[in-house]
């Protein structure tokens, strides 16, 4: 089958070629002052277009094709020397239309092909067509999502969404809103949690409110939730790391140690987040026990779950996420599990009015209280930015298209090759876990070359091996095959983090990523890693 989809690609692609050829041929010669508003004439916009329209459709079949490499990977200085009449450089002169097209099109060579099948580098993976319609027609609109007025569509659509967002969640009510990533999502968690805890900080701010604030979260929760304490004024030295236990969730024990001592200090410990899904090895902290300590501390508590939260569209995996009805706000990405295209972040709270109360400035000339409609539409004054790029129409559209069935079918078809996955890594010679049996899509595993399972000074193996997983990725992108990401954690040397979130995926394609890395493996020099020779 498989097979025959690519000769007909293959068809499709020809077809295209003689249409592009024709439609390049024509507007190559022509320049921007060609096009609309510059010109009345419409002929050459549509043309310019439907060449961009027809090296997309092109790529796309590309993305699918096992045959093509997932990464074509050049150096950042052949990229700026240049490559095939190709350079990022900027030199401030204009160009003609067809040499545009031409850039078009090797930026995406050159690119990484996200939603190729044998992808598994990151966390957003996959290519969601009826998204992919939502982020044209969005980038066509142009709109800011900040009023009524402006965008009147997708506001109302962000509301709906998140809706049914906050319904998977448990809640009855609430707010919210879509920013530009998981980090600003656990900020606006952090800034609410100081509105609440700290009184008047909005205007007077921590210093002068003579307040030392702390927060907590588990060593392996994302960087963010840290950063975030720095740029709100809490410091780093006063966002608490908590231990973890063997399988990577936040040890409650240590935390409320933790929180005595803090207090022992004379700081207010204010906030905890929970991680539902961790980014390493993703680990789901336990929920209601985190709640127990922040209801007895008065601390609030935010579930990060960009990387988890598609769970909640599963009976079969909600259960990851048990007592996430008790937090007081949740992060969801559904750029991740749920495949969504790059952006779609959405921060969500049970507490109504908390967001205008936090960020709101009443700038006149935008949020005037007179308009010919409901100004509880204008949503732009709850927010930390004035302009605000539109991310909920791709959901929506996929949404739509999909049902709660779909995405959730899509979830547990990923759930269950990692099932297959942890098996076979149990069964094939060399490869060791470095956790337990996973909670989520990330598993997380060494592999040991034949010429080092045999060696007995176990710090030189230790080097040996930390230099393993760098090496073989290294070599994967030179190849451009298949990609898998690799880190260190702890006191584990690196090691290679497998994740399993591309809808595109099958279990042909997590042989091969076996087989690649055993081969690469053994092809490895044994000499010239342990004098430190490898490049990467």
């Amino acid at each position: 089958m498989e097979q025959e989809n690519n000769v007909h690609n293959n068809e499709l692609a020809h077809d295209d070629d003689d249409d592009a050829d024709e439609e390049e041929e024509e507007i190559a010669g022509k320049t921007f002052k060609d096009l609309l508003p510059f010109s009345s004439e419409n002929r050459t916009t549509e043309s310019f277009l439907k060449e961009i329209f027809n090296l997309m459709i092109r790529y796309i079949f590309k993305v699918y094709d096992r045959r093509e490499k997932v990464i074509d990977f050049q150096p950042p200085s052949v990229l700026l020397e240049g490559i095939d009449g190709f350079s990022v450089k900027l030199d401030g002169k204009a160009v003609k239309l067809g040499d545009l097209i031409h850039s078009c099109e090797k930026t995406l060579k050159y690119g990484m092909k996200t939603g190729h099948p044998r992808h598994f580098n990151t966390l957003s993976s996959g290519l969601d067509l009826v998204s992919l319609a939502g982020e044209w027609l969005t980038a066509t609109a142009n709109a800011n999502i900040i009023n009524y007025e402006y965008a009147p569509v997708f506001v109302t659509m962000e509301k709906t969404v998140m809706e049914r967002m906050r319904s998977k969640i448990g809640w009855s009510s609430g707010d919210g809103l879509f920013s530009p990533g998981g980090s600003i999502s656990n900020l606006y968690a952090m800034m609410l949690a100081r509105q609440c805890a700290v009184e008047n900080v909005k205007n007077k701010g921590l210093v002068q409110c003579g307040q030392v604030l702390c927060s907590f979260q588990s060593r392996h929760a994302h960087y963010s939730v840290r950063k975030m304490a720095s740029v709100l004024g809490v410091g780093l030295d006063n966002a608490i790391n908590v231990d973890v236990d063997e399988s990577g969730c936040l040890d409650v024990e240590d935390m409320e140690k933790k929180i005595l001592l803090s207090k022992e200090e004379n700081k207010i410990p204010f906030m905890v987040t929970a991680t539902a899904g961790t980014s390493v090895v993703g680990a789901f902290d336990p929920i209601r026990k985190i709640h127990a300590l922040c209801r007895k501390y008065g601390m609030w508590m935010h579930v990060d779950a960009s990387w988890g939260g598609a769970a909640l569209m599963s009976a079969k995996h909600l259960h990851l996420l048990d007592g996430v009805e008790l937090a007081d706000s949740v992060t969801w990405n559904p750029h991740k599990m749920m495949g969504i295209l790059l952006q779609c972040s959405v921060f969500l709270t049970k507490r109504e009015g908390l967001l205008y109360s936090c960020n709101q400035m009443s700038a006149p000339y935008l949020f005037q209280t007179d308009k010919n409609y409901d100004t509880a539409h204008d949503v732009g004054d709850k927010t930390i930015q004035c302009g605000r790029h539109v991310d909920v129409f791709k959901l929506w559209l996929s949404w739509k298209a999909r049902g709660d069935c779909g995405i959730a079918e899509q979830m547990e078809k990923c759930m269950d090759l990692t099932q297959y996955f942890y098996k076979k890594l149990q069964e094939t010679e060399g490869f060791e876990l470095v956790y337990l049996e996973p909670q989520y899509t990330n598993i997380c595993f060494w592999y040991l070359p034949t010429w080092i399972r045999n060696i007995k000074d176990a710090k030189h193996r230790r080097e040996l091996l930390s230099t393993v997983a760098p090496s073989i990725k290294a070599e994967m992108v030179r190849e451009g095959n298949i990609i898998i990401s690799y880190n260190p954690l702890d006191n584990h040397v690196n090691f290679f983090r497998m994740v399993i979130t591309n809808p595109a995926a099958e279990i042909e394609d997590l042989d091969l990523m076996i087989k690649t890395i055993e081969r690469l493996g053994e092809n490895m020099q044994q000499t010239s890693l342990s004098n430190g020779k490898h490049q990467h």
